[in-house]
């Protein structure tokens, strides 16, 4: 995003009274605004030239009393927390979440026409529950960081009352690119869904807009359902998480509307990457699927679904699932269907055939596969997330004897 009209407007309205602002300091915190607590760009600036107001001793253009004011009680609207402070706010209640600790009698996000935060009520405090959908004054709460995002904390000392008020609150929602750990917004396609990973986990997979994907996960929580692979949904009030420099969005107590029409490019992530099949890991050549709408999860050696229990009606399908040394690191592979016909010349009928006549069954596709590919160049392309790459295509490489005697020598220690 370009800050240098929000910078020069600003520039100019303190030049009327004589005062001359640090151009990078202003755009540092209009950043940090936008892109870490995901506040609309207007509303940054509305809250920096207030700051600046202040610091040259300006009357604010706010009456005093009105959220963002900053009056004697501390109010503030949500975008000028820090961690560190005591504040009080005035904010929506836009969703709750299961408590994570006996510790905590309830968590969730409170948002105003600012931005939003996580806020956390300890059980210790007594303090009133609070209502999905209800707007309160909070009074004397604690910010702090958890995981270098900001919190709210409800503790003894806070008081909170419900007020008055049914403002509307639909923030805008920002590109995938742009967003960042915290509280985001986001309108994006269903490009993926996976195998889940945890018994507690409703569903996860890939978001994409033109500008690049995301990881989602949902856990199971009541009146929570899947999400439909290919559909198009705007997420409100979402939980953006950073772990290992990749960020990935929580949506359980998101806003989540489905939208009409596409998006007709989704881009991010492309890799390519060429080097040798160290490893074809247990669970490649041909596996049974769950065929219950929308599940597509692997099944077991006894065609049990995690979800959906027995299903003798399974789906087949193909993959391999495999390390790749490109003589510096070893990358994980996760090779669809289409990718595994071309690259081992088995296609599923052939592997249906073998696995249902052969006395192995199974494992001889899993063996004959593994013949045709272990040990063997290849250049790989593919999107990678959560460091596994999911390949799109894979090709052999034809290797020059050459480059494989100077890598031999070069391990060797020849000179």
């Amino acid at each position: 995003m370009d800050y240098s009209e929000a910078v020069e407007r600003i520039s100019r309205k303190f030049k009327k009274s004589g005062n001359e602002i640090n151009r990078e300091k202003v755009e540092v915190k209009l950043r940090r605004l936008i892109e870490e607590f995901g506040v609309q760009p207007a509303e940054a600036e509305r809250s920096v030239s207030n700051e600046l107001a202040k610091e040259f001793n300006i009357p604010p253009a706010i009456p005093q009393g009105s959220p963002g004011s900053g009056s004697a009680s501390g109010q503030k609207v949500i975008a000028d927390a820090s961690p560190g402070e005591w504040i009080t706010l005035e904010g929506k209640v836009v969703s709750l979440a299961a408590p994570a600790s006996p510790a905590i009698a309830q968590s969730g996000i409170v948002a105003d026409e600012s931005g939003a935060i996580r806020f956390v009520v300890w059980a210790k405090s007594n303090a009133p529950k609070v209502k999905e959908g209800a707007w309160y004054r909070i009074e004397s709460a604690v910010v702090d960081e958890y995981k270098n995002i900001p919190n709210l904390k409800v503790h003894s000392g806070t008081t909170i009352t419900e007020i008055d008020k049914t403002d509307p609150l639909i923030p805008s929602p920002a590109l995938v690119k742009d967003l960042r750990p915290g509280i985001g917004s986001v309108r994006a396609k269903v490009i993926q869904e996976w195998e889940v990973t945890h018994d507690r986990m409703l569903q996860s997979g890939i978001l994409g807009d033109e500008t690049g994907t995301i990881k989602f996960v949902i856990w199971k929580e009541q009146g929570k359902e899947k999400l439909t692979v290919g559909a198009v949904y705007s997420v409100f009030y979402a939980q953006v998480d950073e772990f290992n420099e990749r960020l990935s969005l929580n949506i359980t107590g998101a806003t989540i509307m489905q939208e009409e029409g596409d998006i007709a490019t989704v881009t991010g992530g492309d890799a390519e990457i060429r080097g040798a099949l160290v490893h074809i890991a247990p669970g490649s050549g041909i596996i049974k699927r769950c065929p219950v709408e929308g599940c597509n999860r692997a099944l077991s050696r006894q065609n049990y679904c995690p979800i959906h229990e027995i299903q003798p009606k399974f789906l087949y399908d193909l993959r391999i699932k495999g390390w790749l040394d490109d003589g510096e690191k070893t990358h994980n592979l996760l090779l669809k269907r289409d990718v595994v016909e071309s690259l081992t010349g088995i296609n599923l009928d052939q592997a249906k055939e073998i696995a249902e006549n052969n006395p192995l069954g199974m494992d001889e596709v899993f063996l004959q596969m593994r013949e045709k590919v272990l040990g063997r160049y290849v250049t790989c392309k593919g999107r990678e997330i959560e460091n596994r790459l999911l390949v799109n295509s894979c090709e052999r490489m034809h290797f020059e004897s050459g480059e494989h005697t100077k890598i031999l020598n070069r391990a060797g220690g020849a000179p």
